[in-house]
């Protein structure tokens, strides 16, 4: 695991006044604690692996290379090559496409939407935040593939 990811758990354990997290990459695992006094409630945060399909012969990439975690939903233009409003991640969280499993997705490609239209939530320690649209326009990408974690400031929707 990369020492600036373990570096950034730690700041986030800090800041969020959580006592424990364990994150595992594959067969890589991690748990940071702190010592203290007993936290009054546990949390418990957990990160799902990101699928791999059988294409995937090398090593992954690291994540100061990996930019959107994956290929975008649709095909074209690399996500940095993309014309159009970028939507990005406000937070570090689990990306997710509907409110639930069994919910269908928020917006697809080539759907309009409006201003404040919900796209997306994202999961961060166990609460659920509702990315909406910041400008009106039709979905051309999705670039982030459902239940996968992503960083601040990627890159999430394609609108133009």
């Amino acid at each position: 695991m990369d020492i600036r990811k373990v570096k950034k758990l730690i700041e986030l354990l800090a800041e969020s006044g959580i006592a424990e997290i364990e994150i595992r990459e594959g067969e890589e695992s991690v748990r940071i604690s702190r010592h203290g006094p007993p936290a009054p409630v546990q949390t418990v945060v957990h990160v799902p692996e990101p699928q791999q399909g059988p294409s995937a012969a090398g090593p992954s990439p690291s994540p100061s290379t990996a930019t959107a975690f994956s290929e975008p939903l649709s095909t074209g233009a690399p996500a940095h090559e993309r014309k159009g409003h970028m939507v990005t991640a406000p937070m570090v969280g689990t990306f997710y496409r509907s409110a639930s499993p069994e919910s269908p997705p928020f917006v697809e490609v080539g759907q309009m939407v409006s201003k404040g239209d919900v796209l997306c939530v994202i999961e961060a320690m166990k609460i659920m935040n509702q990315i909406e649209a910041d400008v009106s326009g039709t979905i051309s990408a999705i670039l982030v593939e459902n239940a996968q974690p992503v960083e601040f400031d990627q890159p999430l929707f394609v609108i133009t």
